[in-house]
């Protein structure tokens, strides 16, 4: 910028024009010679003034004999700096005007002018505007700003007119208009509705009337107090990590019901099931042109109000599978006991895998053998995880016309998490005295089916293309010189889905070498782990399709999703619509314009899926071997969606639940949380190195740690563990006892009798009325003191007991009457008391019964 300046110009047609010019020379650019100086003292004291063109003879003497004066104006603080002297010297193999001045300047704006002996600016064959150039002393010192201005030009201020911004519904906006209008157009006073002034401005009166309710609607919005709209309250509670779900649907085993004879059968994944409506077929057909599509006979069961499951699977069926009879060896009136993880069927079934599920079934009454008495409750899915042949060498002496031949058998076996709750009831003599042998059979052809239909293909609206242009904030770096392009935002875009309400599925992440796919269950899990999941496993069964491949999954958000991540959100509102939410190119991609999103959904989901058993009967198939379905136990894990009142409740202090563990009590109580731990105690100790945490646990049952488990719960804990510490699983130092009771039996009672009772009471086991023995482990845990109270009052419990004492109570091998003298044995942190009374295991801890009296 020169001195004689009075515009602020963009471009630079001057200077072009004076080095174009064939007599005239101007000022090009000034230096201040800073670090570069030689001495400290010289830095800012010389300046190096560079022309637009080389300096000729005439200027050189000009500034030898006084005619060119240079003078340095300005400053704040230092005001006069005087000019040494001033010589044209070559520096850099270029001729410059090199002034020395006497001092420094201050941080302010200096210009330098060349002049005349009578200080009127110099003309001689120089421009007079690039006669002077402003600079600053200080252009070296360290600086966070850009030292170039901002070309700007100033407007002048403007005075707001005087607005009442109370103003918010129709009849204050028109009283507003009309008072301003009265202000700006004195003349104008006219007041009749038909004029068109007053139309014009009860119109725009009823336009902000509805944008201010709109502004009103927004800022309820903005509090989770105060939010109506369910996907409102879903974000304010996702800022405050609580994750507001939509519900989840239920899930059922089936059982395809097939034709005689029928064998290898596959059922694909995904055939529909449809609970039972009188009046129509079992077998229904599908769409004639496309299978995956609804038939006629379909149609009529929704409209009836059926519920639809979908097979969650392909498996492959087998008539024989249908009624699979157990095996009980020649034996009569068998069962098999609660826990048992084994079986064996009658006969070989070499179609048997392991991974195929069986559902046990009581089908008659144990005392009457009749069906209407057989338990419902008594049925149990098992994943099956070995499946061998065996031989009965005997069994042919069984049969009805008995003989010496050998029969061959099935032994199955199934994991400890499908192990059987209950009792289940092989054979037994009825009432009448006649055995019977099939009150209880195993059932195959079993599939998981989940609660949902699918719906295929719907295209979406297009992802539409920008339609507005912004104009570029202030702060944006931009000025009138150098304007930057207006800002386009992408446009909105979010898609709601045409059916409802979508179905939440809870999915899990399978590894497989380095791919990980997400799917519903697992299928070499136990059979009980299918059935079981928790709300953050549930996501929504909405798949897009933007070209050919099907590669835009749903996630519950898209903070953890990186720029290039085909991910969304689905948002279910108040009416049950679901909307589609996508990234911003930030966290997750933004659909192209101009595409036509194709969405695969399901519909179906919440508590209503949790139907009955025996209430599914209707399979969709073209396949006639296939005859219908049941369902021999309830569908189970529909839920219905959260309520916007219970988040409002529940979300504020969510964040304050501990997710990570720090102190050693921390880690106790995480590995507390495992369903097969009962008691954890966790001791820090620094092993060398670093720091280690020891968690003694106490499983339930008082299994030991194997493997295994330690695994388990190693990746359990492993969202918890503080970073820098390892984790050891160990076990707890179990302490036997060793306990003598004299016990005074009843005249009329057998000491034999009140013996077995005494033994079975004090057992380490589970009584066969349903309860534990009082040395049970699960009864006991770490550092807990086993009273001697306790021990007389189970005693006594007993019938035809008239008097007990305790002779001994001490840990094994160790003499030591404290217990008896203080009422209770004391066991240490990490100590458990044990008494199997195993005659085989004597470490396990000894019992003795000195029985007198009775009979």
């Amino acid at each position: 910028m020169t001195a004689g300046a009075v515009f602020s110009c963009c471009d630079e047609r001057r200077r072009a024009a004076v080095e174009a010019h064939g007599k005239l020379n101007g000022i090009d650019f000034l230096e201040v010679i800073d670090r570069a100086a030689a001495n400290v003292a010289d830095r800012q004291r010389e300046l190096h003034v560079r022309f637009i063109k080389a300096p000729d003879a005439a200027l050189e003497q000009a500034v030898g004999n006084g005619d060119l004066e240079v003078r340095i104006d300005g400053g704040v603080r230092i005001t006069q700096i005087g000019v040494a002297s001033a010589e044209i010297k070559a520096v850099g193999g270029e001729k410059v005007l090199v002034v020395r001045v006497t001092e420094p300047g201050d941080y302010s704006t200096y210009t330098l002018r060349l002049c005349d002996r009578d200080g009127d600016p110099y003309v001689k064959d120089f421009d007079p505007l690039l006669s002077a150039i402003d600079f600053s002393f200080k252009v070296e010192c360290p600086s966070d700003f850009d030292c170039a201005p901002p070309r700007v030009s100033r407007e002048a201020r403007r005075e707001a007119p005087a607005i009442d911004y109370l103003a918010k519904d129709y009849a204050s906006f028109r009283r507003l208009m009309l008072d301003r209008l009265s202000l700006l157009l004195p003349g104008w006073r006219e007041q009749n509705p038909a004029d068109i002034g007053v139309t014009l401005v009860e119109l725009l009166a009823y336009v902000g009337d509805h944008l201010s309710y709109q502004q009103d609607a927004v800022a309820t919005e903005a509090y989770l107090g105060t939010a109506r709209r369910r996907v409102s309250v879903r974000r304010h509670a996702r800022l405050v990590d609580y994750a507001m779900h939509d519900g989840c649907n239920a899930r059922v085993w089936i059982q395809i019901r097939l034709t005689s004879d029928a064998f290898n059968i596959k059922l694909p994944l995904g055939t529909r099931v449809y609970t039972d409506v009188a009046g129509i077929s079992p077998r229904v057909a599908p769409d004639g042109v496309d299978p995956r599509k609804l038939g006629r006979d379909e149609q009529r069961l929704l409209e009836a109000g059926a519920a639809c499951f979908e097979t969650a699977e392909e498996v492959v069926l087998f008539d024989k599978h249908k009624e699979l009879p157990f095996y009980t060896w020649g034996q009569r009136a068998c069962c098999l006991p609660r826990g048992a993880t084994e079986a064996t069927l009658a006969g070989w079934q070499p179609d048997l895998k392991e991974g195929m599920v069986l559902m046990f079934e009581e089908v008659v009454g144990p005392r009457t053998g009749q069906p209407a008495d057989a338990d419902p409750a008594h049925r149990h899915a098992v994943r099956l995880t070995r499946v061998e042949k065996g031989s009965d060498p005997l069994g042919g002496r069984f049969l009805d016309s008995p003989s010496d031949a050998a029969l061959d058998v099935t032994i199955i076996a199934w994991d400890v998490a499908d192990a059987l709750p209950f009792p289940l009831c092989i054979s037994a003599q009825l009432d009448g005295g006649e055995y019977l042998d099939k009150v209880s059979v195993a059932r195959g052809n079993i599939v998981l089916a989940d609660h949902g239909v699918t719906l295929f293909d719907e295209p979406l609206d297009p992802v539409p293309f920008p339609d507005l242009r912004l104009a570029p904030p202030a702060a944006s770096g931009c000025d009138r010189c150098e304007p930057c392009e207006p800002w386009v935002p992408p446009a909105r875009y979010r898609p709601y889905l045409a059916a409802g309400p979508i179905t939440q599925a809870a999915t899990i992440t399978l590894v497989e070498g380095n791919e990980r796919r997400v799917t519903g269950f697992d299928p070499k899990a136990p059979a009980a782990a299918a059935m079981t999941w928790t709300m953050d496993q549930v996501r929504p069964a909405v798949f897009l399709r933007i070209g050919d491949a099907w590669d835009w999954y749903p996630q519950r958000d898209l903070l953890s999703s990186d720029a290039f991540a085909r991910d969304f959100v689905v948002e279910v509102d108040d009416d049950g619509r679901a909307a589609l939410r996508f990234g911003d190119d930030r966290n997750g991609a933004r659909p192209a314009p101009g595409t036509t999103p194709v969405a695969r959904y399901r519909v179906g989901n919440g508590a209503v899926g949790n139907v009955g058993a025996e209430a599914l009967a209707h399979v969709a198939t073209s396949d006639d071997r296939i005859e219908g379905a049941r369902n021999p136990l309830p569908a189970k894990g529909g839920v219905d969606p959260e309520s916007v009142e219970r988040v409002r409740q529940v979300a504020p202090s969510a964040f304050r639940v501990s997710k990570r563990a720090v102190t050693p009590e921390d880690y106790a109580a995480f590995a507390e949380q495992h369903p097969e731990v009962q008691r954890a105690v966790a001791t820090l100790r620094w092993t060398g190195s670093w720091r280690t945490v020891f968690i003694t646990v106490d499983r339930l049952g008082g299994r030991a740690i194997e493997a295994d488990f330690e695994a388990k719960l190693r990746a359990f804990l492993e969202p918890y563990r503080m970073a820098g510490q390892d984790i050891e699983i160990d076990g707890p130092t179990f302490v036997p006892l060793e306990l003598d009771l004299h016990v005074c039996v009843s005249p009329d009672h057998y000491r034999s009798d009140v013996k077995a009772a005494l033994l079975e009471v004090f057992s380490s086991g589970e009584l066969p009325s349903g309860g534990r023995g009082f040395f049970h482990p699960d009864n006991f845990t770490f550092a807990q003191p086993v009273y001697v109270s306790r021990i007389y009052a189970a005693a006594q419990s007993v019938p035809g007991v008239r008097a007990v004492r305790i002779d001994k109570l001490q840990r094994l091998g160790v003499a030591d009457r404290t217990a008896l003298d203080r009422g209770e044995l004391s066991l240490r942190r990490l100590e458990i008391a044990q008494l199997a009374n195993d005659p085989s295991f004597p470490e396990r801890g000894v019992l003795r019964l000195g029985m007198e009296g009775g009979r």
